[in-house]
């Protein structure tokens, strides 16, 4: 009877220390599901209607009113058939405000020790052609610089996939008006739809409103100083022109020309006013390492207050 006893007690023990095993190791046979929580995230950030990324449901919203920065996902092992490819452009990261603009519309540094010896490539009357941007765009990146395109509205509606172009390449995109006309002696109604039909249409193909407005041959007038504002926008004539404007076709030494005209008028903080032009383009990068050899470099656009000082 006491050995049938012991027998019972020791299978007994046996089968409580099988289901144990059962229950601590996953790797034998275990079909157990991760944490609910970790497919969380994976989730992709959503996309609104304007084309900016925005936050998934999960993200918590930024109290101080600004935009909330969506950190890319990391990237599976290798090999893993759910691998995500990295993206090609790093987050964007938040451009400090080191600048100003006077009433000359040159450029100011904000605070002793900000370099001063900086200029603002502008280019206007655009977009026109692939080629030309291209063209224009290789220059800049190949000095690391960035400019303003003030675009006209007549054109982009001609041609929005060149102001997509423009944008895709990382041109800073400004309002030069619907009809490029002169804009100051018009009525408050004509200039505001000038200026804003040109909000409306470039929001509508980049997700950004300009920043940034010139008005046609630099007259505004107060009315266009005061639309340009409920626009939130900055409005600038220029402190320096290449005069390429003046310049045609059949005329010869135009690149020598043009960075003459510019080095002319040279100083810190220069607003230099270029048009989307066939020698221009051609000039770009002999000007670009002529203004580099004087100690000179570019200030990015997004760096500049809104406001004028």
């Amino acid at each position: 009877m006491g050995k049938a006893i012991s027998a019972l007690l020791l299978a007994t023990l046996l089968l409580s220390a099988c289901s144990g095993n059962n229950d601590e190791d996953p790797v034998q046979g275990s079909t157990a599901t991760a944490p609910a929580a970790a497919a969380e995230v994976t989730a992709a950030p959503t996309e609104d209607t304007a084309g900016t990324v925005a936050p998934s449901a999960s993200s918590p919203a930024p109290e101080d009113g600004t935009k909330a920065t969506i950190a890319p996902a990391a990237s599976a092992a290798p090999g893993s058939s759910t691998a995500t490819p990295p993206s090609s452009e790093p987050a964007a990261a938040e451009i400090p405000l080191l600048y100003h603009m006077n009433k000359n519309y040159d450029i100011v540094p904000n605070e002793e020790g900000t370099d001063k010896k900086v200029v603002l490539l502008t280019f206007d009357d655009g977009p026109k052609e692939a080629e030309m941007i291209n063209a224009l765009m290789d220059t800049l990146d190949k000095h690391q610089a960035k400019a303003i395109f003030f675009v006209n509205g007549y054109r982009v509606k001609e041609h929005p996939e060149l102001l997509k172009l423009l944008h895709e390449r990382g041109g800073i995109i400004g309002n030069h008006s619907w009809d490029h006309i002169v804009l100051k002696d018009k009525s408050y109604a004509e200039v505001q739809k000038q200026i804003g039909d040109v909000q409306t249409i470039v929001k509508e193909i980049t997700g950004e409103a300009p920043a940034f407005f010139r008005p046609p041959h630099g007259a505004g007038g107060d009315v266009g100083k005061q639309v340009a504002a409920e626009n939130g926008m900055l409005y600038m004539t220029w402190s320096v022109g290449s005069l390429d404007w003046e310049m045609k076709e059949k005329d010869t030494a135009k690149t020598e020309t043009l960075v003459k005209n510019v080095t002319d008028q040279l100083h810190s903080g220069s607003n230099i006013l270029m048009h989307e032009l066939p020698w221009t383009t051609q000039a770009l990068d002999t000007l670009l390492t002529t203004l580099e050899g004087k100690g000179y470099s570019f200030v990015d656009p997004r760096s500049i207050e809104l406001k004028q000082r």
